[in-house]
């Protein structure tokens, strides 16, 4: 497997995953110093070979949509740790001005589209995206991702068929964590692989490894050719985990220390670092030279998130409501 990918992928893969797996440690660690970060906080630590695999089987131009563990794509898709961050405390220097915070991340110049707070609204609003990108004549292909909870609502059967029908260049990626807050897929569906439902549609479909880059990379890139040469949607299902809690507040009763720890047997970051080094990619002083400047921007990060102002009051409405004399029919 190593084979197929270069030492750049590699380096890339390694760099972008320590910048989500050191932003979401440093993040957490000022929402627990009081007053520092408020509301609700749930990390992406453990899921980033997703974000590195998608990121290198995709380009820049291709949106992503998700739901509110958005951190981790938010920075795979460009916004800097500094806006990430400064949205965190809800300062106007944040992606979303300081009014979105930690679960509605976005940045439309960098294709970033949330970021959801409702469970499944963002499968809908995915498939509109595709929709918008196939009037548009582009060649650009829409990833809509949403967690194993969210494959239960209503809003992904509606999409799905409607994205079937249509065609649309959406790849519907259900990042499943096994657990749906604090509930295991098992307790809650009678379909156990979740990838499954797309049978109904007669969609195409696949279980993916979503702990190693190169696999996640190797189905998103078959579906994306798929989606660009017009023939639609396909439904991947990454099996991953998550090390922390649902949230920050979840005290994990659910799950034994030895699951989590057997997981963590497969990190995907150590994996990489592992065939970086049993590849002569880099040396272990090369990666410690990434590891050193990562630290740096995040803590950068933390830096500018407490010196930046919060927003103005005029900006209570903004981008929240529509102004009433819009001119909503052109003649």
């Amino acid at each position: 497997m190593q084979n197929k990918f270069s030492k750049e992928t590699y380096l890339y893969w390694y760099e972008l995953m320590q910048l989500i797996r050191q932003f979401e440690l440093k993040a957490e660690e000022m929402y627990k110093m009081a007053g520092k970060i408020r509301g609700f906080f749930h990390a992406y630590i453990g899921q980033e070979a997703i974000a590195a695999g998608c990121m290198t089987a995709t380009t820049q131009d291709d949106p992503y949509i998700t739901a509110y563990r958005d951190h981790g794509l938010g920075l795979a898709k460009g916004i800097t740790a500094n806006a990430a961050m400064a949205e965190l405390y809800g300062k106007a220097t944040g992606s979303s001005k300081g009014k979105g915070g930690s679960m509605h991340f976005f940045s439309k110049e960098n294709k970033f589209f949330g970021g959801h707070g409702i469970v499944g609204a963002q499968i809908g609003t995915g498939a509109g995206l595709a929709f918008a990108e196939k009037y548009k004549g582009t060649e650009n292909v829409v990833l809509c991702f949403f967690g194993d909870g969210a494959s239960r609502q209503g809003m992904l059967h509606e999409s799905f068929n409607m994205a079937m029908l249509w065609k649309l260049p959406v790849i519907f990626i259900c990042e499943n964590n096994q657990y749906a807050m604090g509930t295991s897929v098992e307790r809650t569906s009678n379909v156990i692989d979740i990838y499954k439902l797309a049978d109904a549609y007669e969609m195409p479909a696949d279980k993916i490894d979503g702990m190693v880059p190169e696999l996640v990379h190797e189905g998103v890139a078959r579906a994306v050719k798929r989606a660009r040469e017009g023939d639609g949607p396909t439904l991947l299902e990454m099996k991953t985990y998550r090390y922390k809690g649902h949230s920050i507040s979840d005290p994990q009763k659910y799950r034994s220390k030895d699951e989590v720890d057997e997981y963590k047997e497969q990190d995907p970051i150590t994996r990489v670092q592992k065939t970086i080094l049993e590849n002569g990619f880099a040396s272990q002083a090369d990666l410690d030279a990434i590891d050193n400047k990562i630290a740096v921007i995040v803590d950068e990060s933390v830096k500018f998130a407490e010196e930046s102002p919060w927003p103005d009051d005029s900006e209570l409405l903004k981008d929240v409501y529509i102004d009433q004399n819009y001119p909503f029919i052109v003649d």
